[in-house]
């Protein structure tokens, strides 16, 4: 079964472009649903909301290596064989650079409009 892959074909170390599926956001777990937080339970133990924190941040990192994952492999894998050929482990390594690259950018417009929002509000409440 042959897959398109768009970039990944045109040459050696063509650059693959990857706009990730979910974004995850800080307070979000990247499914549209959040998960349990550290503030949602009121006066419950420090210890126990440090905990909560660490690994919620802990299953938004292993949901992103999961996607990227998944999009890479569905990018760059012909067929699997016992080695990594040279084009795939080029078409790989573009492919996690532009999810990283992509996922940063979307976290800092993220921020950016939170701030602007926040400005805003502050402004209009002069």
């Amino acid at each position: 079964r042959r897959r398109r892959r768009g970039a990944a074909r045109e040459g050696r170390g063509a650059a693959v472009p990857v706009t990730p599926a979910v974004p995850v956001t800080p307070g979000g777990n990247g499914n549209g649903m959040d998960a349990p937080s550290a503030a949602g339970l009121g006066g419950a133990d420090p210890q126990l909301q440090r905990f909560i924190e660490v690994e919620t941040q802990k299953q938004r990192f292993q949901q992103l290596v999961h996607q990227m994952t998944e999009l890479c492999w569905e990018k760059c894998m012909d067929k699997p064989g016992p080695k990594l050929d040279s084009r795939a482990e080029t078409c790989f390594v573009n492919c996690v650079e532009r999810f990283i690259d992509t996922s940063q950018f979307i976290l800092n417009r993220l921020e950016q409009t939170q701030k602007s929002k926040s400005a805003f509000s502050e402004s209009l409440s002069d």
